[in-house]
């Protein structure tokens, strides 16, 4: 098996166990959970597991923002960036699939039906489609600078005085609180794999799902530039730890 293709299945079944796990807790236990707290634990720890399972193989980016910033950084070649994105897009799609599958079952489910007082399928939107009715404005602040503070805690694993060992924790922890502050906002993306996976179940979110994707690269790729010129080389990891 060649590495290209190494890269692609190790992201692939990433992200779909990072979906599975959190918009999987969102729809079909987000109530047993407690709600918003209980999500977000889905989808911290979900990419905690994923960054252990993976991450020696591909570094576990799980998200196509990810994979940019950590390309504009320095941290990855650019020639891997299709087989990283091909294959985090495909995971998501899988692991929103596999939640339909499950969900279908249930007497009545649609994916229109909120979740948690959210849009439908755990899907992404602003105004009328936001949990607490957020406005275009407070979408773009909120997916573009948490989507920013995702990324410098993944860069943060990459330097020499951080231990590779604890990296999963690190990142899954802030994916978590990111979580916690933006629910109510946009019902969280900093992800465009994931919110064009469950938009496919959802017609209803493919309207606004461009923004899902535009806003967190660009989080990303301001994050990036930023650590570039805070960091110095003796600072930074030969090799990146495990996102």
């Amino acid at each position: 098996m060649t590495r290209e293709v190494r890269i692609l299945l190790a992201e692939l079944l990433g992200t779909m166990i990072l979906v599975i796990a959190g918009c999987g807790t969102a729809i079909l236990a987000g109530d047993v959970v407690g709600g918003t707290l209980g999500i977000a634990l889905g989808f911290g720890l979900g990419l905690l597991v994923v960054a252990y399972s993976f991450g020696q193989i591909s570094g576990g980016h799980v998200n196509p923002a990810v994979t940019v910033g950590m390309i504009i950084a320095g941290k990855t070649e650019a020639k891997d960036a299709a087989w990283y994105i091909i294959g985090q897009v495909l995971g998501a799609v899988a692991g929103a699939g596999i939640i339909f599958l499950i969900a279908n079952d249930l007497p009545g489910f649609s994916t229109a039906d909120p979740v948690g007082g959210g849009p439908g399928f755990a899907t992404n939107g602003w105004g009328d489609r936001s949990p607490g009715g957020f406005g275009f404005l407070p979408m773009v602040l909120a997916e573009t600078i948490l989507t920013g503070v995702l990324m410098w805690s993944v860069l943060g694993t990459t330097t020499r005085k951080f231990s590779p060992a604890a990296s999963g924790l690190a990142v899954g922890m802030s994916l978590t609180v990111i979580h916690l502050i933006s629910i109510p906002i946009t019902n969280t993306s900093v992800n465009p794999a994931r919110s064009i996976g469950v938009a496919i179940f959802n017609s209803d979110a493919l309207a606004q799902v461009a923004a899902f994707i535009v806003f967190p690269i660009l989080g990303a790729l301001i994050a990036a530039y930023a650590w570039m010129a805070l960091y110095t080389d003796d600072e930074e990891a030969e090799e990146p730890a495990a996102a």
